[in-house]
This record gives structure tokens, C-alpha cells and sequence, in this order.
């Protein structure tokens, strides 16, 4: 959906507290301070590193539109603002959204022809544990296994012209049944006559071009790539995080006489994701998955980050050898997604939970949720949903009808919106309606991990009888013999603190060299074991008192990443396997990794 008539408003903006939510209205509050949008106000990065436990914040900023834009309509937009956020323009209320992990906009069409005054209200009440809040602690300061608060605008801000007759919502999705795309596209300012065209490439090679006509305001075509499917001259075009091959998406609206009204331009790709056997398949074909749990967390400026970070933590994770992530309890900005796709890396995409179970917990998650899915469910990158983690905002599991019709719906909910995608109804434990078994295990122990998972049979009696979490895995027994894959999807956690920080990990080490050995031993564990199609370590990185990650929070090293890319990969003995052996997803030579790469504390 990119179109050339935009601007950034990212910057400065006023800025004013509002502990007791006791302001209305922007002629009640006093702006006395600025801030860097669109770091939030607890961060260093937003100029003030200020600890925000009060219910609201107020921002305030005069945005022009540049002279050159021709006639149209103006859209103000929001990436994330946590977390109901109202909006005046010029003294009018202009809109509001709830929810602190999706998008919306607001139209400011009528006020675009001279300068105009935004005003944006955030209220986030940090103690309604039945809203949606991820790792966000809800006490003053951060305990256990949760994080600073992420308080008011978080995701980029921007303005836009769109013609009045302009592609008002696209959507691509692969079909490889059909060695096609769905095209879905929604035209806001529809009249008789109007044409939407559709050009789908790749450099050098035009794979589809063609012309239809509208009937209503709705376009939901199957666009055929050449003539017939898939053969060796034509596999080169399906994605993979080997093999990341985007196809170019042109869509122009035409009136009646062929005159362009608007144009956009965005990507796709050709992948499926399905499950056999116990097995997720990518593109047909069977594809073990090594994910990392990755929470998203910068030191400077928490969960926000630039488009080069984003893209940095992506080339670290390929680098350590995994080929997707798990993205815990955050809702990721569509950037990273944006580097996912590019450079290939899969992506679990988790909903951050509420901690009370209420009416209004369930109308939260439900409408952020399905928000969520609509935003992403054209990345190629993204290939399972996690609707709940943990039974945290369904408790009880076991007893309570309430909490498992909660995960069920959401499960079923998921799967109308997005039927392409497997869904993990509750990501650890207490398994119900899901698409994947997934354990939490933390033992530090390798051999233990290869006495539960070595094989098929002793994987279905840990899932029968064990509770490495101190759960039940499954809440019905019959889950077990269903064919469905088992994933270890958080185990390790080790933790190592070179400057003797504190903080904590699920075990510990006390230098590099251990700390190495035990990730080896672990990932060999794993790699061992018949009865798992894929695993998650955790984590990428330290974050704030969680030490257990294979980088600390800076993205260094803790160990040697050469020892981590082959254990991660399943390279057994490093004294028997050649360097071209290596996977090297970037080209690089390990020489060159060892050189570049090597930022473990003084090693």
C-alpha cells in the first residue's frame, strides 16, 4: 500500500503527564515538556526517560501538508498507541481506537488545506490487567519476568494523500493449489466504470498483467502466475527463509477511459504452510523448524525501534542459524515484518495477553486479536498464529468452561479469518484446541530432554504424564494420538552474566566457554530427539532482568557464534565438519563471522 504522497511526523511533538486521567480536553492541559515521537516517554530515546505509572499522557503537534499534493482526501495515521488513544484536530474530536498494538487512521480531509493542530490523548491504565499488556508490568517497577511500561505512542505517525477515488484496503495471498495470488482490494469512492489493474512481477519477468472490472467497491480475484504450475523453470519463484523470492505487486484504479485514479504498489510471495504427519511442511515439503523466542526490546527505547535495528536483529537471528522466531507477547511493527520477508525468516505471530479473565479482557483480546491477524495475514514471513500464552488471561484451564470456551473461540476465530495458517490455541501447556502441540521445558538438563523426546513413544508419554511446567500439557488425552506435530517451543534459558549484573535465567553460567558447551549440549539434545518437529530457544536476547539470552540486550555475543550456528543448525562434532559445511545464509565465510561477529565480552 505504498503511494508516493506521504509524510513522516515522527519528531518533535509537546508533550504533558496526566496521572489521574483528569483532563478531557486539550484546552485543559498545559504542554510543558516535548517528547521524541515515536519513542515512548518511559524511554531514553524519547528525551525523557520519565517512569509513567498514571493513566494518561497528552501529545500536541501542528502538522502542514506540502503545498505540491494534488487534490484529495488526507489520512492521519497511527502505526500503535497504547493504549485507547482520542484525537482532536484542531480543537474537534477527529477519532479514537483502543487497542496498543494495531494500526488505525483518521480522516483530516476538511482541516488539510492550511497547517492544522493534532492532539492526541493516551490513556493506559497501568493496573486494568484486563487489557491487553504483553510483558508490560503493571507494579512501579519491573519484576520477575515482566518490563518496563510502554505508555502512548510507539509506532511511527505519518500523513497521506489518497485520491478521492483510491484502493482503499489490499490483501495478496498465495495459492499454490492454483499457482496463483488472491487479490483482495476494496475501492473507497466506487462509481460504474471503474477498472482495477493488477500486475504481479519479478525482476526481469513479468508473471501476471491484467485488467477487471469493478461491479461493486470489492475485487477478490485468484490472479493466475503464467500458464500451469509449478516445474523446475518455475520453482525459483517460491519463497522460502532460504530462499526469499517476493513478487512485486503494481494495483492501479482506472476510470472508464483508462486514466490512472490511483496506484499503489506492495509485494507478495509463493509459499504454503501445512501440516502432515506430525510434520510442518513448507511448500509441500517437510521443514524442521529452529526458532528463537524474541521479545523485542531495545535498551534505549524499549519496545520502538528503527527500521535498521529491525533489520539488524534479523540478519543476527539467520546468523546463529535459526530460520524463524517466536515473538512473544508482542505485537511486532510491520517493519520488521517488512525484513522478515526480505531476507527470509519465519515468524509466530503471539497476541500480548491481558492477566484477568473479565467481559472486558475477552472484548479487548477478541478485537486487537482479530485486528492483528487483518494486518499480517499477507506477510509470507508469517506462518503460525498464538492467540494465548501460558493461560495467562484464561486461567484455570483445567476447571474453568469459561477460560477453555475463551481459548476455543479464539482458536476457531483465528482460523475463519485466516484458514492458510496452523493455530496454537495456548502456546506451553494445558493443550486444547490447537494445530501444534507445544511444551515449555526448562530442564537444564540434556539428557533429561532426551529421555522425554527421543522418540515418538517417549514424547507421547511425556505429553500423557509429564508437566515439565508444572502443568498438565494436555487438557484432553485423545490430543495425543492425533497425529498433530509436538514442539518444543521454550526450553534453555541459560544464563550468563559476564559484569555481574543482576538478574536471572532458568539455569546459569559462569564464563563464555561454558555457557557455549551448554547451549551445544542442549541443542544436541533436541536435535537427537525423533518425537519433536521443531523447537524454540529461548531467548535472542537479554532483556532488562531476564539474562538468558544468546546476546545481551546491546547485541553482543555471549558465546562463540560459530559453536552456536552449527549447534543451532544440528552440526554435531565442529572438528569433523568442514567450513563450507556451514550454513552461511548470507554468504559469508565463517572466517569473515569470526571477524565481524565476535562481540562475546573479550573473547
Amino acid at each position: 500500500m505504498q503511494r508516493p504522497l506521504w509524510s513522516s511526523l515522527d519528531g518533535a511533538w509537546d508533550f504533558a503527564f496526566d496521572p489521574q486521567a483528569a483532563h478531557g480536553h486539550p484546552a485543559d492541559v498545559a504542554f510543558e515538556q516535548q517528547i521524541e515521537v515515536p519513542y515512548p516517554p518511559e524511554s531514553r530515546a524519547s528525551g525523557l526517560h520519565q517512569h509513567v505509572h498514571g493513566r494518561a499522557v497528552w501529545y500536541r503537534r501542528t502538522v502542514g501538508c506540502p503545498r505540491e499534493w494534488t487534490p484529495g482526501r488526507t489520512l492521519l495515521h497511527f502505526g500503535a498507541v497504547d493504549y485507547h488513544a482520542t484525537v482532536w484536530v484542531n480543537g474537534q474530536k477527529a477519532g479514537e481506537h483502543r487497542g496498543g498494538h494495531t494500526p488505525f487512521a483518521v480522516d483530516v480531509t476538511r482541516f488539510a488545506d492550511a497547517p492544522f493542530e493534532v492532539v492526541v490523548r493516551a490513556e493506559d491504565d497501568p493496573l486494568a490487567l484486563d487489557q491487553p499488556r504483553g510483558k508490560q508490568d503493571w507494579l512501579p517497577q519491573p519484576h520477575s519476568i515482566w518490563y518496563p511500561r510502554t505508555t502512548g505512542i510507539w509506532q511511527t505517525v505519518w500523513v497521506e494523500r489518497l485520491p478521492h477515488t483510491a484502493v482503499e484496503r489490499l490483501e495478496l495471498q498465495p495459492d499454490l493449489d492454483t499457482w496463483g495470488v488472491h487479490v483482495r482490494a476494496s475501492v473507497q469512492g466506487y462509481r460504474p466504470g471503474l477498472k482495477v489493474r493488477v500486475r504481479l512481477s519479478v525482476p526481469g519477468e513479468t508473471l501476471a498483467d491484467d485488467v477487471y472490472s469493478l461491479s461493486a467497491s470489492e475485487l477478490h480475484r485468484v490472479v493466475p502466475l503464467l500458464d500451469g504450475g509449478i516445474d523446475s523453470h518455475r520453482s525459483h519463484l517460491l519463497w522460502s527463509p532460504e530462499h526469499p523470492q517476493l513478487i512485486d505487486a503494481l494495483v492501479e484504479v482506472l476510470d472508464g477511459g483508462g486514466e490512472v485514479l490511483d496506484r499503489v504498489v506492495g509485494y507478495t510471495a509463493l509459499r504454503s504452510v501445512t501440516l502432515e504427519q506430525g510434520r510442518f511442511l513448507l511448500n509441500g515439503s517437510p521443514y524442521p523448524l529452529r526458532l528463537v523466542l524474541d521479545q523485542g526490546y531495545w535498551p534505549e527505547s524499549l519496545m520502538t525501534a528503527t527500521s535498521d535495528q529491525f533489520r539488524a536483529d534479523v540478519e543476527l537471528t539467520k546468523r546463529l542459524g535459526f530460520n524463524g522466531v517466536r515473538k512473544h507477547q508482542k505485537l511486532e511493527d510491520p517493519q520488521y515484518l517488512y525484513w522478515a520477508d526480505r531476507l527470509g525468516l519465519l515468524v509466530w505471530a503471539e497476541m500480548p495477553s491481558a492477566y484477568r479473565l473479565s467481559d472486558r479482557s475477552i472484548q479487548s483480546v477478541t478485537a486487537e486479536w482479530m485486528e492483528a491477524v487483518m494486518r499480517d495475514r499477507g506477510h509470507p514471513c508469517v506462518v503460525a498464529w498464538v492467540p494465548f500464552n501460558e493461560s495467562w488471561g484464561a486461567p484455570d484451564l483445567t476447571r474453568r468452561g469459561r477460560s477453555r470456551s475463551l481459548v476455543r473461540a479464539l482458536y476457531e476465530l483465528t482460523r475463519s479469518l485466516d484458514p492458510t495458517r496452523p493455530v496454537i490455541g495456548n502456546d506451553g501447556w494445558e493443550n486444547d484446541t490447537t494445530d501444534i502441540l507445544t511444551i515449555h521445558d526448562y530442564t537444564p538438563a540434556a539428557e533429561v530432554l532426551r529421555e522425554r523426546y527421543g522418540t515418538r513413544e517417549q514424547t507421547r508419554e511425556t505429553l500423557l504424564h509429564a508437566r515439565p511446567g508444572g502443568r498438565n500439557l494436555l487438557l484432553d488425552p485423545a490430543l495425543a494420538d492425533r497425529g498433530l506435530p509436538v514442539m518444543l517451543t521454550e526450553f534453555g534459558g541459560i544464563a550468563y552474566m559476564p559484569d555481574h549484573q543482576g538478574g536471572w535465567g532458568y539455569s546459569h553460567a559462569q564464563d563464555s566457554e561454558s555457557f557455549t558447551a551448554h547451549y551445544e549440549a542442549l541443542l544436541n539434545a533436541v536435535h537427537d530427539s525423533r518425537g519433536l518437529a521443531g523447537f524454540c530457544y529461548t531467548q535472542l536476547t537479554d532483556t532488562f532482568q531476564e539474562k538468558n539470552g544468546l546476546l545481551d540486550e546491546h547485541r553482543r555475543f555471549k558465546g562463540d557464534p560459530l559453536r552456536m550456528l552449527r549447534a543451532t543448525a544440528g552440526q554435531r562434532d565442529p572438528r569433523t565438519v568442514g567450513a563450507a559445511e556451514v550454513p552461511d545464509p548470507f554468504g559469508y565465510s565463517p572466517e569473515w563471522q569470526a571477524k565481524q561477529l565476535m562481540h562475546s565480552f573479550g573473547s
